[in-house]
């Protein structure tokens, strides 16, 4: 039987065949980990240029109150994440979270105010999960939809040049900014953001016509293909968390160094402060500290360190103090490069820690996240 039958397919993947992509399971669907050119290369594409990425998978929800008033529907989001989402303005994007009553995550999200609505990004293996939750806490005073659409990241210094061949306008967009727009003749919605560390956008595509757009950015000389594996690297020498790896159930905003996620009206003295899943740990935790804390870690030597290697704070292995989410090379920083939890007293940049791989025990620096200088627009 082939395995791959089971898998879904996104709006791309013939495309990506065609394009001698190597195709693996990734979140239930069948996506393209690398082209020919392999991850090493498509990386460093991305971060001198511009790459382009299918990320269809992931969920692109609409959450509209059945007043039809924007209030009420941000209201009600604000229920489930520790976000203000009534101070959003119109046309802009803010990263969130969706937290359970223990003050774990339950996913991370990207939020967008359009005219009297939101536009939700949610991750491709919560995104049930997710519609599920939402319908469970909010189907009373919101209508939830799941749209059917194509979405492409286009990311790098040379993104900006290329999308402006088929939209002038995205020139003057700055960084979460949202907005509509024809591309190719068609209909889409352009943010200028996404998970790289480089200036980019994320582009939703009506699932029929997302071929045409995508094969007209690759016409651009500066434009290639980027799989999974390329995505993984530059997240991580960003210093961005990937769903289940580093932020989790177990994990707490705080915990996370996620927390300027969370703004000033949703916390301790804010106008709206607390009223989410979790809210009194959370919010003790951003006024009296957590004991753990995720940091950036900068092993010595060339051999990287995966996620589930275990730290110590000793070089004979017999304190153990944490563990790696997220670890491998970094083709940018020309070295490997990792994230994972360690107490509080070893958080701090410079100290060195030590992370099993294979029996020996090396050593690791505790650094400053991330470890490239984004060149998101501000």
């Amino acid at each position: 039987m082939d395995d791959t039958a089971a898998l879904k397919k996104t709006p791309l993947h013939a495309l990506h065949l065609s394009l001698g992509a190597r195709m693996v399971p990734f979140a239930g669907y069948d996506m393209p980990v690398q082209y020919p050119a392999g991850v090493l290369k498509e990386h460093l594409q991305t971060r001198a240029a511009a790459g382009l990425f299918d990320v269809s998978h992931m969920g692109q929800l609409i959450i509209k109150a059945k007043s039809g008033k924007y209030e009420d529907a941000a209201l009600a989001l604000e229920s489930l994440v520790p976000v203000d989402i009534l101070g959003l303005a119109e046309g802009r994007q803010r990263y969130g979270f969706f937290t359970d009553e223990n003050g774990g995550i339950l996913d991370d999200l990207m939020i967008t105010h359009l005219d009297n609505h939101l536009f939700v990004v949610v991750n491709a293996a919560c995104k049930d999960e997710d519609v599920a939750h939402l319908q469970k806490h909010i189907s009373d005073t919101c209508e939830i939809t799941v749209l059917d659409r194509a979405l492409i990241a286009l990311q790098g210094p040379r993104a900006v040049e290329a999308l402006a061949e088929l939209w002038a306008d995205v020139a003057a967009m700055k960084f979460m900014d949202v907005r509509h727009c024809r591309l190719h003749d068609v209909s889409c919605l352009v943010s200028r953001s996404g998970y790289s560390g480089e200036d980019g956008f994320e582009i939703s595509i009506p699932a029929d016509k997302a071929v045409d757009v995508t094969n007209r950015l690759l016409e651009h000389p500066d434009v290639e293909p980027i799989g999974l594996g390329a995505r993984d690297s530059l997240r991580l020498e960003a210093g961005l968390c990937l769903y289940g790896n580093d932020i989790d159930t177990t994990t707490s905003p705080v915990e996370a160094a996620i927390e300027w996620g969370m703004q000033k009206a949703r916390r301790t003295g804010g106008a709206r402060a607390g009223g989410f899943p979790g809210a009194e740990r959370i919010l003790g935790e951003l006024d009296n500290g957590v004991s753990r804390k995720r940091v950036g870690l900068k092993p010595e030597g060339k051999a990287p360190v995966r996620g589930h290697s275990r730290l110590y704070a000793d070089a004979e292995g017999k304190t153990e103090i944490g563990e790696v989410t997220s670890g491998g090379f970094g083709p940018s920083v020309e070295g490997p490069v990792a994230m994972g939890y360690v107490p509080v007293a070893y958080a701090a940049p410079g100290t060195q820690i030590y992370a099993e791989v294979r029996g020996k025990f090396l050593p690791v620096t505790v650094a400053t996240l991330p470890f490239i200088t984004p060149t998101y627009k501000r």
